[in-house]
């Protein structure tokens, strides 16, 4: 019986697979079988992480890739291979009062974080489309798709249109049999929040704000991928799948009852 979780013979393609979850979900993919193609700026870093995939056994190479730039975008998606599956994973973050942002730095969170991975998935979308064969989308999003904390408000703003983008590319490319899915990680260490996680405040915090009281880490977030990139997952599109130790639907508190 086949394994409905292989992706062997599919081609992956993961933006943003320099470090973090992006690096995580890459290398799932290959162990899963893909060929995986790492794509980022940090071409120094995927070229080591793709070598090391290599030297386990497993098919990985790297693209240049910078989601701030178009013609980066434009020029790295002509250069693709059919790909079967495409993870957006690229982003950054700016924690800042609402009222302090400045218009450059809206404009770089944006670009970033949305306005090129709508062109990377319009590029790669349209040739799927063209190819017939079907294939999978999946958005790295948030728990900020959902739901909403202090100092976040551009990176929130981005994170929201991406749940929304994938409900609607859903509905469109059902036809073509591409599924689009979304993941919100929940809070995930990686080294752009390491050091804000450091604080006491913070850990004790987490302690009581969901049921699973620990970190996570991109390891948690590489299987889902797997799962929504694989035939496992066919009938599954235009969903959010939190992978977060149960923050948007729990909590913790010191009650204890007697008996």
């Amino acid at each position: 019986m086949k394994n409905p979780f292989s992706l062997d013979g599919k081609t992956a393609l993961v933006a943003g697979a320099s470090r973090g979850i992006g690096l995580a979900c890459a290398r799932s993919f290959a162990q899963a079988g893909a060929r995986t193609i790492l794509a980022s700026r940090d071409m120094k870093a995927l070229e080591g992480e793709a070598a090391k995939l290599r030297d386990e056994g497993f098919q990985a190479e790297a693209a240049k890739l910078d989601v701030a730039n178009s013609a980066s975008i434009q020029e790295c998606a002509a250069a693709l291979p059919d790909v079967d599956i495409l993870l957006n994973c690229a982003g950054i973050n700016l924690r800042k009062k609402f009222e302090t942002y400045t218009r450059e730095e809206y404009d770089r969170v944006l670009q970033t974080n949305l306005h090129g991975i709508f062109e990377l998935t319009q590029l790669v979308g349209k040739k799927m489309i063209e190819r017939g064969k079907g294939g999978k989308v999946i958005f790295i999003g948030s728990m900020m798709s959902v739901l909403g904390l202090p100092y976040l408000s551009v990176y929130g703003i981005t994170k929201s249109a991406l749940w929304g983008l994938t409900r609607i590319l859903a509905a469109e490319w059902g036809r073509h049999n591409i599924q689009v899915n979304c993941i919100a990680p929940g809070f995930i260490l990686t080294d752009l929040n390491r050091d804000m996680w450091q604080q006491p405040v913070l850990k004790n915090w987490l302690n009581g704000a969901q049921a699973n009281p620990k970190m996570g880490s991109g390891e948690d977030i590489g299987p889902s991928a797997v799962f929504l990139a694989s035939p496992g997952a066919d009938y599954i599109t235009g969903q959010i799948l939190a992978v977060d130790g149960g923050y948007s639907t729990t909590a913790n508190w010191p009650f204890e009852p007697n008996a």
